[in-house]
Order: C-alpha cells, then structure tokens, then sequence
C-alpha cells in the first residue's frame, strides 16, 4: 500500500521535473550544465522513497574532461546516484531512451549522447563525435561500464567502451559509485542511508589500447573495494 502510495505521489513530481528540465533545456539546449541542473532535481527524489543521500562528491572534479565510470544498480539510480552529477557532464545511453515519453526529449535537449549498440558502424561514428564534443565543450563524460543494471548481483565485470573512450581522448578516468541499495524496497518507509562517493582519478598516460582490459581490471578492484568500505559505513549509520 505504502508503494502505491508513493507512485501515485512521486511520478507525478517525476514529470514536473521532466517539464522543468525540458523548459530549462529549451532556453539553452545542449548546454554542458544542463545535465548536472536536471540531475540535481531528480535525487531530490531519493528522500521521498526513503532514502537519505550523503554526497561526497565535489563540483570541481569535472573542472577538466574526464570519463566518469559509475556503478549501475536499478531505474532508481536516475534519482540517487544522479546526485552524483557535476557541472560540465553528459551521459551516454542506448537509443531506446528516446523513445521514452518526455523523459527522452529531455534526455537529449539536456545535452546527453543516445548509442545505437546494434549499429556497430554507427555506434563508432558516435563515438567519434563524443570525443569531439569532449574536446571542444570541454566535456566529461559518464559511463556505467557494467553495460546494464546489476540488480543485486554487486559490481558486474566492464564492458571496454568507457576504458577505450578515455584512452582516445587522454582523459583519467574518475570512478564515482553508490553503496548497495540491495535491501530497497518501495515500501518500506525508512530505506536508510546511501552514499555516493568519488574516488582518485585513474590517470590513463600509460596505458595504451593494448593494455585496455588491464585499465578497466584496476578501474573494476578499486570501485569494488569502495562500494564495500561505504556498505560497511551504511550499515553503522542505519544502526544509530
């Protein structure tokens, strides 16, 4: 009931939101803080669901291009890792969000790139173009690496296209992940606590194409060892 509940009050929030961010947009479409504005909005949403959000992630991080990998767990992730976003960031998804009423249409007037991955040859000439974007907007780029949500089977193993992009453009790589919301339910009042925290950047200069799957095996450890540190601290704070 408590679930119901709360679709009935959140989606309708979900949509003004999208409303607003599109509005936004229109006045400056494809501008490179439209993404960080809109995503601001949306992890307000995370305490109507039960969650409190602690953010450790400082604004100055994407003051230079960087490829943001991120861990990907669930649709919520649009309103609690998203508070996560920077200025100066767009994302990359598939072609199907598009396709998503409102949602979609702000989705690309906010500035983020859509990736048809079952065009091959399309999908490298998009890729093409992101690094010129990244180059001359001055752009960061976020990628969940893991391809898809995990869904409570932790941190899935990286797909290459997140490692091959930051190596092209010689950008580091910054890791930003969420603790584990395995336990979430929508109708549970009180979620507790969720982190999102940023860790070093991982400088790429010596790495190379061939050493890409190397690059993403340190990236994957190091985010695997900080989702567990936070989890730890997650389960003390929802003690208290």
């Amino acid at each position: 009931m408590l679930g119901f509940l709360r679709l009935i009050f959140v989606f309708p929030l979900f949509i003004v939101i999208c409303i607003i961010g599109t509005l936004i947009s229109l006045v400056q479409p494809f501008h490179r803080n439209n993404t960080y504005i809109v995503a601001q909005l949306f992890s307000k949403l995370a305490r109507l669901v039960g969650i409190k959000l602690i953010i450790r992630v400082p604004k100055h991080l994407t003051d230079s291009p960087k490829v943001i990998i991120a861990n990907h767990q669930s649709n919520y992730d649009v309103i609690t890792i998203s508070g996560g976003v920077t200025p100066g960031v767009v994302s990359v998804g598939k072609k199907s969000l598009k396709w998503i009423p409102l949602f979609g249409q702000l989705y690309w007037l906010s500035g983020n790139i859509f990736i048809d991955r079952s065009n091959k040859s399309r999908a490298k000439q998009t890729m093409t173009e992101l690094l010129e974007r990244m180059r001359k907007s001055n752009l960061s780029i976020w990628m969940f690496p893991e391809g898809t949500r995990s869904k409570g089977r932790g941190l899935l193993p990286f797909k290459m296209g997140a490692f091959h992009i930051a190596l092209q453009a010689k950008v580091p790589l910054l890791p930003i992940v969420l603790s584990s919301l395995n336990s979430f339910s929508i109708n549970r009042w009180d979620n507790g606590y969720a982190i999102i925290e940023n860790l070093e950047p991982i400088e790429t200069d010596s790495f190379d194409e061939t050493k890409v799957k190397e690059l993403a095996k340190i990236s994957h450890i190091k985010m695997l060892e900080k989702i567990k540190q936070l989890d730890a601290e997650v389960a003390e704070l929802n003690l208290k």
